[in-house]
């Protein structure tokens, strides 16, 4: 019966977000709003109720290990995993905007939890402001984009004919339709898979902490996986990308904000594994977008390979490090003295032989 749910769940995530990039995309072009930043918003914080949902219900029954594990996992595996997997089908084109604001952001609120965490605790006062940090967030990217594309809008405002008003009408309101659709179905799949994959870890013997970083990351982060690489697919490379970053900032400020304002006098309980070393790890893959993306303003395909690799390492560490297994230390050794150090070299040679080749603009 869990195979079975777990492939019913597969399936929905992946119609539901074939639906849903097809409604956010038609719609964005309908009011104007650039495709980045529907990525950033609709679609991100779309994608990112299955992670909303799994944290606010992990923190009402007492699990806050499966909350915190969920979001600092899902936002690792959002960029190692669902970025690099998404380059090897096609190179991903990243758009300035995300150089220049959108990571910056990510990486505040990254930096923000790490503070907010260092006592122990996220308390409800912490949860209550990074709550209201997603809102104004969504708020600004809205208004930006209506700024910026005002002349769009107006363009597209133009060519539509008083006659065919009630044709806009219909076409507005099946757009929303299909996002609908593709937000039930995505939230409906995710739920089915999580709760098949964390029957399997229980069967296992995996601790809260583990399964919240790995089956439960993966399992939420299933509709980021099928919308970017639906989104890439399209073409619509953007909301690839815009996707990812955006759902990481939400995973963040949204679903723990959110998980915080519930979680009463106590607030959120983090691990000390989780401030040793998993939020240090979400820390290091934000930073590490930057010199990607700016490397000629793509992610290339072997630098997917390479996100694809950490993403495996770095789950063979919670592996051997749950196990106590003897092989840790010799592992570590090798991740730490070797292989961090030798892609530290090669991104940043390979910034300076792209930079050297783009012509200053």
């Amino acid at each position: 019966m869990s195979l079975l749910t777990f492939v019913a769940g597969l399936i929905l995530l992946v119609v539901g977000a074939n639906i849903l990039v097809r409604g956010a995309s038609k719609l964005a072009l309908s009011f104007g709003i650039s495709p980045l930043v529907v990525g950033l918003t609709i679609v991100a914080f779309g994608t990112s109720a299955p992670e909303l949902a799994v944290s606010v219900g992990a923190v009402m029954d007492g699990r806050t290990d499966i909350a915190i594990g969920n979001v600092v996992g899902s936002n690792i595996f959002n960029v190692l995993f669902i970025l690099g997997l998404s380059a090897l089908i096609t190179p991903l084109v990243v758009n300035i905007q995300l150089i220049r604001q959108e990571v910056p952001i990510m990486l505040g609120a990254s930096l923000l939890l790490l503070a907010l965490g260092l006592d122990g605790r996220l308390s409800m006062t912490d949860g209550g402001l990074m709550f209201a940090l997603v809102l104004a967030y969504t708020v600004f990217l809205v208004v930006q984009s209506r700024r910026e594309t005002q002349a769009a809008k107006d363009e597209f405002a133009g060519e539509l004919q008083p006659a065919a008003q009630g044709a806009w009408d219909s076409h507005w309101a099946v757009q929303t339709g299909l996002i609908g659709v593709g937000l039930v179905a995505l939230v409906f799949g995710s739920d089915l898979l999580v709760d098949s994959a964390v029957g399997f870890a229980k069967a296992m013997g995996v601790s809260d902490l583990v399964i919240g970083l790995t089956i439960v990351a993966a399992g939420t982060s299933m509709p980021e996986v099928a919308t970017s690489i639906a989104a890439a697919l399209k073409g619509e490379r953007d909301i690839a990308v815009g996707n990812v970053v955006g759902s990481s900032t939400f995973n963040i400020l949204g679903c723990l904000g959110l998980s915080g304002l519930v979680s009463g006098d106590l607030g959120l309980v983090m691990a000390p594994s989780l401030l040793s070393f998993d939020i240090w790890v979400m820390l290091a893959v934000a930073l590490a977008c930057l010199p990607v993306f700016m490397t000629g303003r793509e992610i290339a395909r072997w630098e997917g390979g390479v996100f694809l690799g950490y993403y495996i390492a770095y789950v063979a560490y919670l592996i051997l490090a749950a196990q106590q297994h003897d092989a840790l230390p010799a592992y570590s050794g090798v991740m730490m003295s070797f292989v961090v150090p030798l892609t530290v070299v090669t991104l940043v040679v390979m910034m300076i032989r792209r930079s050297a080749a783009v012509p200053a603009q």
